[in-house]
């Protein structure tokens, strides 16, 4: 096996940087609360999550950090006055700060922003003591940090940090839809569940299957959920904690656990090098002898947490479509910067039809729309006890199906997001794969999109 305190030594924050990010944090709350104060506000700022925990991992972007502020109300406060009263308080402290920030929303707005080069989010919460006071999602967090912090021994916190490295090298990080793999917390309760980051790879591969379960607390309540995970919330009976974890995620995570424990390799923790040369990636589509085309169009100006559901929703309708039309879909993808560009990949092994199409009609026992059927087409024959005839095809090929779609009466058919929907109507592209990457001024992310299309697999192995 591996020495992993090289690895430990390399993830774990310096000492500097935990007391950058702790004055940071004292002074964030410290702002917050003189300003609850002096505006008669019933409020407390707390640090909350990771950095709280200390199963934070360093990193070389500040940005990759985040800091949760969240800003306590009593349960008697209103509704509104949380939202108003929270917000006011969030903006002051960023500005404070001079810092940048926008209003997101969960079960309530808070703000997300950007100080110092550290990504912070500041949300009000009602202070709650468990689970049967909640009144909204976020105050769970109250209760998962507290849980953690009283039951995480101190060496575990190197455990949790090595497996959100080992998930985040492999792709399997992260539970924002974009991703659908494991949250923090998630990786939390796992190492106080099996001991140890090994131990958690170990049971990954001896004990998971689809319907898994992990009840740490033994609330008894499994057979409430059907996700391919069952992990019980300690602090919620009545919560999954694993909900947001998908069944792909959760395979790719078992395959990369049997693959490090198979052959261990510190190449795991860091970034893999992938080959994004626009040529070579030409090539792998052109010997495929497939047919591949891609959708591109400007990205909506909406949080990535809501703009990824509507892409993925987008795509799935366009091989539905697609598939109904009887063009054969062999994959697809999507994936956008969530600043300028939404790209969406589909890749066909039919894109011509014959120009006619078998259609079926009415049994021949049926003698009122028997004959209202050969009054249609009275071309029609029998096979069996039905009749069957031919009708032209609307769409012979792929290309013409797609843009019949995207059109002002077509796209009534596609299930597509709101916010992408106007997009698409006002500039939408569609080219060939092997026409898009003559461009040799592609995006380095858009490139290695493509190459881990062709590639799968690629980050979970070494």
């Amino acid at each position: 096996m591996i020495d992993f305190k090289p690895i430990i030594s390399y993830i774990e924050p310096s000492e500097e940087d935990i007391k950058e990010v702790r004055n940071l944090s004292n002074k964030l709350i410290e702002i917050i609360n003189i300003t609850a104060r002096d505006n008669g506000f019933d409020a407390e700022a707390v640090l909350l999550g990771s950095v709280a925990k200390n199963t934070w991992i360093s990193t070389d972007d500040k940005e990759d950090l985040d800091i949760d502020i969240f800003i306590k109300f009593p349960l008697n406060t209103s509704t509104d006055d949380l939202k108003s009263q929270g917000l006011e308080l969030a903006q002051k402290c960023i500005e404070n700060f001079n810092g940048t920030y926008q209003e997101r929303y969960a079960s309530h707005p808070y703000l997300t922003g950007n100080i110092n080069g550290y990504h912070i989010d500041i949300v009000p919460c009602y202070d709650i003591k468990d689970s049967e006071e909640l009144k909204s999602a976020v105050d769970r967090t109250i209760l998962h940090t507290d849980y953690v912090m009283k039951n995480l021994k101190r060496y575990q916190q190197k455990e949790v940090r090595l497996l959100k490295r080992f998930m985040k090298m492999v792709g399997t990080y992260g539970s924002e839809f974009k991703v659908g793999g494991f949250s923090g917390y998630l990786c939390e309760l796992l190492v106080l569940h099996y001991g140890s980051f090994l131990e958690v790879l170990e049971g990954a591969f001896d004990q998971w299957k689809p319907g898994y379960q992990i009840d740490l607390e033994q609330h008894g309540t499994t057979h409430l959920f059907r996700e391919p995970l069952v992990v019980v919330d300690p602090t919620d009976k009545n919560r999954n904690v694993s909900a947001a974890l998908t069944l792909q995620k959760m395979a790719e995570f078992r395959v990369a656990a049997s693959n490090f424990l198979e052959t261990p390799n510190e190449s795991y923790f860091y970034p893999k090098l992938i080959d994004c040369h626009r040529e070579t990636i030409r090539n792998e589509f052109k010997n495929r002898s497939t047919n591949s085309i891609i959708l591109t169009f400007p990205a909506p100006d909406i949080p990535a947490d809501a703009l990824h559901p509507q892409i993925q929703k987008t795509e799935k309708s366009l091989v539905k479509i697609l598939e109904n039309g009887d063009f054969k879909v062999m994959g697809s993808d999507s994936c956008s910067d969530e600043d300028k560009k939404v790209v969406i990949l589909l890749e066909m092994t039919t894109w011509h039809l014959p120009p006619f199409k078998k259609h079926d009609g009415p049994v021949i026992w049926d003698e009122e729309n028997g004959k209202k059927f050969l009054q249609k087409h009275p071309e029609s024959w029998i096979e069996g006890d039905q009749w069957v005839t031919l009708t032209k095809r609307e769409y012979p090929d792929a290309e013409s199906l797609i843009r019949g779609t995207l059109t002002k009466m077509g796209i009534r058919r596609l299930r597509v997001g709101k916010h992408l929907k106007k997009k698409i109507m006002d500039n939408y592209h569609l080219i060939n794969v092997l026409d898009f990457l003559i461009d040799e001024n592609l995006d380095v992310e858009i490139l290695k999109f493509m190459h881990c299309y062709l590639h799968k697999n690629e980050f979970l192995t070494r």
